[in-house]
């Protein structure tokens, strides 16, 4: 008698430990907001170029089912080159692309402006943080085979 409730606590205690995980599962199935991709070499020689600069970008993906704002998180590399965003939200389900160069803002892309390249081509980290400073997302890369990283 005493092995069967020793069994049964076991068990009762196995299944509110799973209980205990379902809000972590829930959570991840809302979604968030990270970096979705870099791409560091933009195409051709590295000719600073408004057209060049701008051939080198990173997407950021919002796969919640909220619209999120953006206003003060920052886009940084390992060398802390960084990238303010403005007053901007990122609709729910939406990706924006931050280019280097100079452009005029969309909803779908931001530019930062920059005369001279951000992302090393061979190997560098994306870090995105919120306006508090709280890291959400970072992405590295260390290759010169490829262009472009999918974090």
């Amino acid at each position: 008698m005493l092995q069967t409730r020793t069994i049964a606590v076991a068990a009762a205690a196995a299944c509110l430990g799973g209980l205990v995980l379902l809000p972590s599962t829930a959570q991840a199935a809302t979604g968030s907001v990270h970096l979705y991709k870099v791409y560091y070499d933009s195409p051709g020689s590295d000719t600073r170029t408004n057209s060049s600069l701008n051939g080198e970008w990173v997407q950021i993906r919002n796969t919640t089912k909220y619209a999120v704002n953006l206003k003060g998180w920052t886009l940084t590399d390992a060398a802390n080159h960084k990238y303010v965003f403005g007053s901007y939200t990122l609709g729910k389900g939406k990706t924006v692309t931050v280019r280097t160069g100079k452009g005029t803002n969309s909803t779908t892309t931001r530019f930062q402006g920059r005369a001279a390249y951000v992302w090393n081509n061979d190997k560098d980290t994306a870090t995105l943080k919120k306006a508090s400073g709280a890291k959400v997302d970072t992405c590295s890369y260390n290759s010169t085979r490829v262009d472009y990283k999918n974090c």
